[in-house]
């Protein structure tokens, strides 16, 4: 990686990129972008306008970069638009995400796009969607991940994170508790800061929840598949671009009833439930701990589990440890993948014990389903490679 932007700008500018005749909202955070990306997605496809969406990291396909209309580009676009990036680069190197952000870029411009929704990659000052002005910024949360890149404190990531403000453009926070530096940097570009339980607020209730800001309260919203938290974040940047993009309120409660996204506390309901999640650090981690006690099951519930090896093994199973019965542990498939004895050495510090140990992802999942019996749960988690992995084995698994 090289973390400028100067080579993406200047590929950008001689395709005619930079200014997109569309509305353009960018999120970054540690957690929670897919879901806020799908989120507004689904508000802008349900109103009838034209939706762009360039999200990673993929789980099956590339095509998975690039969605319009909520359907993934064809392979035809995608090498259209590659070639048409070669031939502008000359010289220039690009990086395959930066190659895949202009992919987006052309692709978006091609169709006409009203609504272009970036999904930074790592971080945000230095990442290739940061090339394009946003009409507005999401930063959905805080956490300690990429610190290798970011920094190892949440000040330090929230500075890289709001590299994506803008000068008097509007910024919403879904982090409860953002770190200074994020505000300081809001204040500095006069940018309209509006923060997660300070400027809008949610309640969930037994079967509907509740949202508000200083303006707006919406009452008996359904209850979406996708946390919370996100969907509060999406309420209010959907509210601050109405003048933009207006949206009626049976629109909104519309969107919130069938907004999806594979990979994301996603159950498949059964004789034995199945649920899959790409969380891969403590605190998406902790956010599958809440879904899962609020959605006890009567039976034994097996983990199918494996994490990257620069990823923190030790605390995210900590956090999850006491919400599972038992473990079904293998290497993944990849070089970044941790080796067997990391990940045992892991639950050995962890004080985790009824853990299985398998050759791959796949033999793992497959003994746990074996063992499962009517109201047993199974849970696969710990990247988007081990979610990967099992749906790539298992083409029914997410049906």
């Amino acid at each position: 990686m090289d973390l400028s932007l100067e080579r993406v700008v200047e590929v950008a500018g001689r395709l005619n990129l930079l200014k997109p005749i569309a509305t353009v909202i960018t999120i970054a955070g540690t957690n929670g972008k897919g879901s806020c990306a799908a989120g507004l997605e689904a508000v802008y496809l349900r109103r009838g306008y034209k939706v762009g969406v360039f999200s990673s990291p993929i789980l099956f396909k590339h095509n998975e970069y690039v969605r319009i209309q909520g359907t993934d580009v064809s392979d035809k676009q995608f090498c259209e638009a590659f070639e048409q990036i070669e031939k502008a680069r000359g010289d220039i190197t690009l990086t395959p995400f930066e190659f895949n952000a202009l992919a987006a870029f052309y692709i978006f411009h091609q169709e006409k796009c009203d609504v272009w929704l970036l999904e930074v990659g790592l971080g945000g000052r230095f990442d290739a969607t940061n090339v394009i002005e946003s009409d507005l910024a999401i930063v959905t949360s805080i956490g300690i991940d990429h610190v290798e890149w970011l920094g190892d404190t949440r000040e330090k990531i929230a500075y890289e994170k709001a590299g994506i403000f803008r000068n008097n453009k509007p910024v919403v926070c879904g982090d409860f508790d953002p770190p200074l530096t994020l505000i300081e940097c809001a204040e500095q570009l006069d940018a309209p800061l509006y923060c997660q339980n300070k400027a809008f607020h949610y309640e969930k209730q037994d079967s509907t929840w509740t949202w508000q800001s200083a303006t707006t309260h919406f009452k008996n919203l359904p209850i979406p598949t996708l946390a919370l938290q996100n969907m509060s974040t999406v309420l209010m940047a959907v509210e601050l671009l109405q003048p933009k993009l207006p949206v009626a309120v049976e629109i909104i409660e519309a969107a919130m009833a069938n907004v999806r996204l594979i990979g994301r506390i996603h159950i498949i309901p059964g004789h034995v439930s199945r649920i899959f999640d790409v969380s891969h650090n403590p605190a998406s981690a902790e956010l599958l701990k809440k879904s899962l006690q609020e959605k006890n099951g009567s039976g034994k519930t097996r983990a199918v589990f494996s994490m990257l090896m620069d990823k923190d093994i030790v605390s995210t199973l900590q956090v999850m440890k006491d919400c599972i019965e038992e473990w079904h542990i293998a290497p993944l498939s990849i070089k970044r993948g941790a080796t067997l004895p990391q990940l045992e050495s892991s639950f050995a510090i962890a004080e985790i014990q009824n853990v299985q140990s398998y050759d791959s992802i796949v033999a793992a999942y497959e003994k746990a389903l074996e063992l499962s019996t009517e109201g047993d749960r199974v849970i696969v988690f710990g990247s988007f490679h081990t979610v990967a992995d099992v749906g790539q084995a298992h083409a029914n698994s997410f049906a």
